[in-house]
């Protein structure tokens, strides 16, 4: 095992803490504790919130494609990672001032797109070169640990991210949103020490300049982009409902009943739940599943990819229906809720490690960090679409057409992940793709 890989965990780790504990209560922030310049409440309605919290994502997922970029033509991986968390330890600084105008002075929607921005800057830029940086470490002498590194990587991501969506919300409750704020932005800091502790044991792989651009237009550049982009775009329908869990869900959570072993857990809470089913379900997968299926079938990646998108469309039934009883005057248990999260979470397995591993094999070897940035920009556009639709129907209602609001807004995401999976299982029968492994040298 490459001597930088449990550096770049540990910073993983502590980097997943200050980024998901942030957007955990990023929903409940707007929605129940934004003041205004004079320390009045200037909270945002539900869809107001939700384009906001999604348009966020959409920036963090779509700057990736730009690190990549100065991290493959100038920095090389290890600079541009360190750079940018300088960057994302002072969004994360900011973000902590937010709800102090008084000791500010400065109007709190303005720092926070100031906030965002930089966080969305730090957190988008370095993801490529991160999951990138891993692979770097492996050449064909060891390459087949890497499958096995990449979900130990996408296990330390769930720890880092579980934790954090526990405890962020209750220091939010008992102390505040600047504390709240401020102690994801202490991990990020120590995310970045631990990275700079590993700086001598990396593998690494330095930037090709201005050949990245011949490398990109050059046959084998041509032709992984033009593979793998269709595969981004199916992926892109996923992540529009997987990432409502920070939104929607946690919306619907409120009017339900959520006592669970004698205690009443704040809705954005629940978020966690699907960080602590990967960590069970990704040794489930990876020890019985996949090899009990594989005795029937060729359980290659694009197949498991097509399976997790049909498992998908599943949680957002449950959602549907949980929203059913709501309307019709229930209070129904968040057990129910936490049934969608162990549909949702076994898809992203299926779904998000299988396309994270994929990617970085298909690319050729001097774009690899591109390659990523072109799969983060599929989340990107996955947010970017539910943040749209939800704007779309807060105008329809507006207007009084209320055709696309509560459970049949549910049904229409699950409606449209069925369509786009069926799809899906018929272009993944002409895909044809080339395997590139980083070399000994």
């Amino acid at each position: 095992m490459p001597g930088g890989i449990p550096y770049i965990v540990g910073n993983e780790v502590a980097e997943r803490f200050s980024y998901y504990g942030m957007r955990a209560i990023l929903y409940i922030f707007l929605t129940k504790h934004l003041l205004d310049a004079s320390g009045n409440s200037a909270v945002m309605d539900a869809a107001t919130a939700t384009q906001w919290t999604h348009r966020f994502s959409s920036g963090v997922y779509f700057l990736p494609i730009v690190g990549a970029i100065l991290c493959d033509w100038l920095w090389g991986k290890y600079r541009t990672i360190m750079w940018l968390s300088l960057m994302y330890c002072a969004g994360h600084a900011v973000m902590a001032l937010v709800d102090v105008p008084s000791v500010t002075g400065v109007e709190p929607k303005t720092l926070l797109i100031v906030a965002l921005t930089m966080l969305a800057v730090g957190a988008g830029g370095i993801k490529p070169c991160v999951s990138a940086h891993v692979g770097d470490q492996f050449g064909t002498g060891n390459q087949h640990l890497l499958p096995r590194v990449y979900i130990w990587f996408y296990f330390a991501i769930n720890v880092g991210a579980g934790v954090s969506m526990v405890l962020t919300p209750r220091l939010q409750e008992r102390f505040g949103s600047s504390v709240a704020f401020g102690v994801p932005g202490v991990l990020m800091a120590l995310a970045t020490l631990v990275f700079w502790m590993g700086r001598k044991k990396f593998v690494h792989i330095p930037p090709t300049g201005n050949k990245i651009f011949s490398e990109i237009c050059s046959p084998d550049g041509r032709r992984a982009i033009a593979n793998l982009l269709p595969l981004y775009l199916f992926v892109v329908m996923f992540w529009a409902l997987f990432d409502q869990t920070q939104t929607t869900w946690v919306e619907q959570a409120k009017a339900m009943d959520r006592h669970l072993f004698g205690f009443e857990f704040n809705p954005a809470e629940f978020q966690a739940i699907n960080s602590f089913f990967v960590l069970l379900l990704i040794p489930l997968f990876a020890s019985f599943i996949y090899p009990w299926a594989s005795r029937y079938w060729t359980l290659t990646p694009l197949r498991k990819i097509g399976v997790g998108l049909f498992v998908t469309v599943l949680s957002f039934v449950v959602c549907a229906l949980i929203q059913m009883n709501i309307e019709r005057g229930g209070r129904p248990h968040i057990s129910w809720q936490i049934l969608a999260y162990v549909i949702l979470t076994a898809a992203e397995v299926l779904v998000s490690i299988t396309v994270l591993e994929f990617s970085y094999s298909q690319a050729p070897r001097t774009l690899k960090s591109f390659i990523m940035g072109l799969f983060m920009l599929s989340v990107s556009l996955g947010n970017l679409l539910t943040a749209e639709v939800n704007g779309g129907i807060k105008s329809l209602e507006e207007r009084g057409y209320h055709f696309l609001s509560g459970a049949n807004y549910f049904w229409s995401f699950a409606a449209a992940m069925f369509a786009t999976a069926v799809v899906y299982v018929f272009w993944s029968q002409f895909y044809r793709g080339q395997t590139y492994i980083q070399g000994d040298e």
